[in-house]
């Protein structure tokens, strides 16, 4: 009897990000270096292309390849991306720092934020845009909305009648 396969196979989540990288092996070794990523295999094709390359950072795999010219592009191509890449991490301060020094651009300074999370962003050399954050604290759903409110009214300091 042959045995069932699974769905979603071992060691994957319901949804992986696929990144599109114009020089995936070069995006590879950034990974390694600004978020600890382990390269679980890659494949060549056509011109040493990668045509499929997986990583694990943490427990989460993530998938890659290069652009392909008038089939798949990566954001430098599309000049940006509406697509964000959530790591949580033990330590944000610690590795917002180590992708800068990797050569990630700071796009918004971590901070404290009122979802509980401390966050920032950055945007990889290769257009990609990572949020990177731990975790510090739970809010309830109207905690986190009397905060928000808070973080995004003007000061009335100062104000004239």
């Amino acid at each position: 009897m042959q045995e069932q396969v699974r769905a979603i196979p071992e060691g994957f989540h319901s949804v992986t990000p696929h990144l599109i990288c114009a020089g995936a092996a070069e995006a590879i070794e950034f990974y390694k270096k600004a978020f600890a990523a382990v390269e679980v295999g890659r494949m060549a094709g056509p011109g040493g292309k990668i045509m499929h390359a997986q990583l694990r950072i943490g427990d989460s795999p993530i998938m890659l390849a290069d652009d392909i010219p008038d089939r798949c592009q990566g954001p430098l191509d599309l000049k940006g991306t509406p697509v964000f890449i959530h790591l949580y991490v033990q330590n944000a301060d610690a590795v917002f720092a180590q992708a800068l020094e990797a050569g990630a651009k700071p796009l918004m300074p971590l901070a404290d934020m009122f979802w509980g999370d401390r966050y920032g962003q950055v945007q990889d050399p290769f257009g990609h845009v990572w949020s990177i954050a731990t975790h510090q604290r739970d809010v309830t759903p109207e905690q986190m909305q009397a905060d928000m409110k808070k973080m995004m009214s003007p000061s009335c300091e100062g104000a004239q009648p």
